[in-house]
Parts: C-alpha cells; sequence; structure tokens
C-alpha cells in the first residue's frame, strides 16, 4: 500500500489527456469512435477514477442512437458505473481515499481511461469481485434494489416475476430476491437463457418465444398471481402484467424495450388494488442515490460475501472496440453483463 506522500504525488502527475470514446453523431453502433479528450478535474465532493472497467448498460444504446441524452452538466461520453482507483480529490471529499479500488455509479464519461464520480456514490468492490465484475454492479444493484425492493415492496415468502431474466439487470434481480427468500420466476428469450436463469434461482423460467407468460404464471401460481413483476419490456406486456398481478401486486416500470404506449383496460388496478411504479436512475440527485448506495452496501454486498450473489459477466472488450459491445448488447445474444476493459 501506498504511503500518503506517494499517493498524492500520484495526484500530480496525472496526464493531461485521455483516450475515451465518443457518439460522432446518433446512429448505429458504428459512430462510436476512440477519440483523445482532457482528463477531466474533480470539482467539489467528486473524485477522479482510473477506469480499469466500464459496464455497458441499455440507457448507453438509447443515447448513442440519440434518444436519450445526458442530464445537464453531465459528459457527453457514455458511459454509467465504472471500475477502477482513486487518484485525485475534488474539494471536501475525505473517502474514499486515494489509492483506494472503488466501483461507481456516475451520470456519464465512463467509456474512458478516467471518469468523475461523486464521493457518495463510490463503493468497495462487491465482496469477492476483481474490476470486471465490480464493473457490471452498480447499475444493476442499484436498479433492482430501488425498484423491487424499495418501491415495489418484494418480501420474503413472495413471489416475483422478472422480465428479462438472462439480462444485466435480470440475472442480478433473480439472485437478490431468491437471496432474500423470495419466490423468482423469469422470462427469457431462449433454452440457454432460460437455463442460465434457472440456476441463478428461478424457479421457473419462460420461454417468451414459445410460451404464453401470462398462462405460465396462473399455472404455477395456481392462478394466484405473482406480487411484484419487474419490467423493462413496456409496451403490450403492459396489460398481460396486469393479468399476471394477484390481489395488491405491484408493477415495477424500467424500460419499454416494446415502446412506451399500450392500449390498456385499467379495471384490474382498481378491482385487485394494484399499484404500478417505476423510476430512472440517471436523472436523480446525488442525495438520492447515495441513500440507495448505501443501502445496497449494507443489504446486497453481504449476499456476495456470502456467495448468494455474483455478477454475471458475458464478455468484455476493450475499450476501442466499443462498437463490437454495443452490437453484442443490441444482439441480445448476451447473458448477463457486456463490460469495457481498459
Amino acid at each position: 500500500m501506498p504511503e500518503q506522500g506517494e499517493r498524492e504525488s500520484a495526484q500530480v502527475t496525472l496526464p493531461k489527456v485521455m483516450q475515451a470514446i465518443e457518439i460522432e453523431r446518433p446512429g448505429p453502433p458504428s459512430v462510436l469512435r476512440a477519440v483523445e479528450r482532457p482528463v477531466p478535474q474533480p470539482g467539489p465532493g467528486e473524485v477522479l477514477i482510473k477506469v480499469a472497467a466500464a459496464g455497458v448498460n441499455a440507457p448507453d444504446l438509447l443515447q448513442r442512437r440519440g434518444r436519450y441524452s445526458p442530464p445537464p452538466g453531465a459528459p457527453d461520453i457514455p458511459g454509467l458505473e465504472i471500475a477502477g482507483s482513486v487518484v485525485a480529490h475534488g474539494a471536501g471529499v475525505e473517502a474514499p481515499a486515494l489509492g483506494a479500488e472503488v466501483c461507481a455509479l456516475v451520470v456519464g464519461g465512463g467509456y474512458a481511461e478516467y471518469c468523475l464520480a461523486a464521493a457518495p456514490l463510490c463503493l468497495s468492490f462487491p465482496p469477492g469481485a476483481g474490476a470486471l465484475e465490480a464493473a457490471g454492479a452498480p447499475e444493476t444493484t442499484f436498479t433492482v434494489w430501488s425498484n423491487v425492493f424499495e418501491r415495489a415492496g418484494l418480501k420474503a415468502g413472495e413471489t416475483l416475476l422478472v422480465h428479462g431474466g438472462a439480462s444485466g439487470i435480470g440475472t442480478t434481480a433473480i439472485q437478490i430476491a431468491k437471496a432474500l427468500g423470495a419466490r423468482v420466476l423469469a422470462t427469457a428469450g431462449s433454452a440457454a437463457k432460460c437455463k442460465a436463469c434457472q440456476e441463478l434461482g428461478a424457479e421457473r423460467a419462460i420461454d417468451h418465444t414459445r410460451e404464453d407468460f401470462v398462462a405460465v404464471v396462473a399455472e404455477a401460481t395456481a392462478g394466484r398471481g405473482v406480487d411484484v413483476i419487474l419490467d423493462m419490456v413496456g409496451g403490450d406486456y403492459f396489460p398481460r402484467n396486469l393479468a399476471s398481478l394477484a390481489k395488491g401486486g405491484r408493477l415495477a416500470l424500467i424500460g419499454f424495450q416494446r415502446g412506451p404506449r399500450a392500449e390498456v383496460d385499467f379495471t384490474p388496478v382498481l378491482t385487485r388494488h394494484l399499484t404500478i411504479t417505476g423510476s430512472t436512475l440517471r436523472p436523480r440527485s446525488v442525495e438520492d442515490k447515495a441513500r440507495i448506495a448505501r443501502a445496497v452496501e449494507e443489504r446486497v454486498w453481504p449476499l456476495f460475501a456470502e456467495g448468494k450473489v455474483k455478477v454475471v459477466v458475458d464478455r468484455s472488450y476493450p475499450l476501442a472496440h466499443a462498437a463490437q459491445a454495443h452490437s453484442r448488447l443490441e444482439s441480445r445474444a448476451h447473458i448477463g453483463k457486456v463490460v469495457l476493459v481498459n
């Protein structure tokens, strides 16, 4: 472990420029290009992280297509989660320490050699994880915890249906829910993906390319329905989700792969006392996300230490091959996270 003086000298000797990936214009993966950018300087409450790895997520694809603009003040460089080491502090920051290995949720800038992060959104690597796995942890764990457990209130003994069970979000949701005592069902798009979901803890995986999840849920729950649904699909899944919820059930929406519109009969919401909720992470305040970070650290990180939860990494690519990483995610052939490495 370097002494304090050595750590501070590292802060002074940072390079002036870094390699980064920018979006040349809205379009296909080929619009991602490697460029040189100035190394950012941390402001008050921020740290600068030398990025070892960065997770690739669906919002990055939307940003590349021109359908998801960064919040005001956020970098135009994509990338919402990173893992690496702290190399500089902004004013007022004492922790995490210089040299500490951390993963962090960021508002952008992850596809680069250096990235700024709000100090309260930095967490130690999940127990047992290296940088590759840690880079795929913040976006998924923050999303699952805040939507499934806080907003939808999933409890031990209840049943959760996870759509997109083989995705980064889905693999995380299955494991955490199972570890905390819930019964889990999941949908996925192939036999291989269904097998992966069951290996991670899903009691029943539903191949949506050949099975009707509404019918399977009804059969698996003896007609009762599930207590919570985590849905990133939207579109025509919306009315089918309502049909699959038990009385008092909760639907948590986090995305719209099939579009944000649907024709819906809301009668079941009234007659079965259903709750519909949803959220996004990126625009939320640092204070709000810091609260989620502390909850994840307290409730989810111990599950990693116990071997009940892991980050499932599908493939990793060098930073310069970000276009290939996006193509992999868009193919929907992946199981778990796609990660870029420096």
